[in-house]
């Protein structure tokens, strides 16, 4: 995996990452579950480690697809939590975009999460969204496993894919119309294989 977790703030669904050659691109995994993922991971993806004080899960919330205006508060012991469930989504979600059985050890990390409250939208006299004050990290790691739960019995389960480069791991969901999505992003993997392609073609 050559990215880094987002640096600017979502304007739009999606992620804004950093490839090794220090360029940004827009990564859409299609989910709030899977927009955790970035952000570290099991084994070998603990390199890219980004969550690493409370106030980094915070800033993940602000800039994932859900509304603005979210007040939290994390405690160490919620962002331990956050960690877990994040690695135990990583394991699922690639599990289930090569087609192998799920683990019911992560499952049970998922479900677990997902028991819990979940973060409260309101609606406002002028018709906008707004949270419910008091708003905390197990409430946040809820409302993710819930959404994860949403996504793997829904009708893109069938859609859960990795990157097609050889040199990629990020996962995402093909929500597109066509269901033909092979890159994590056209403008960086998609481009790549673009230009070795065109390389093959025009060797000798």
């Amino acid at each position: 995996m050559s990215e880094r977790p987002p640096e600017l703030p979502n304007t739009s669904p999606g992620l804004t990452l950093i490839s090794h050659e220090g360029t940004p691109y827009r990564f859409d995994p299609g989910a709030l579950c899977l927009e955790l993922l970035p952000t570290g991971g099991p084994g070998a993806f603990a390199r890219f480690e980004v969550l690493h004080e409370p106030a980094d899960l915070v800033t993940w919330a602000g800039r994932s697809r859900l509304p603005a205006g979210l007040d939290l508060t994390v405690s160490e012991g919620e962002l331990a939590a956050a960690r877990a469930l994040r690695d135990a989504l990583f394991l699922l979600t690639a599990d289930r975009a090569h087609g192998r059985p799920l683990q019911q050890r992560h499952l049970d990390i998922v479900n677990a999460a997902a028991a819990a409250p979940s973060l409260v939208a309101r609606l406002t006299p002028d018709g906008t969204h707004a949270w419910a004050p008091g708003a905390g990290g197990t409430q946040l790691l809820s409302t993710v496993a819930r959404d994860a739960i949403d996504l793997f019995t829904g009708p893109y389960a069938d859609r859960i894919r990795e990157c097609a480069a050889h040199d990629c791991s990020l996962l995402f969901v093909d929500t597109s119309r066509p269901g033909r999505r092979r890159w994590c992003a056209m403008e960086h993997c998609g481009n790549r294989a673009k230009v070795r392609a065109h390389r093959a073609r025009k060797a000798p």
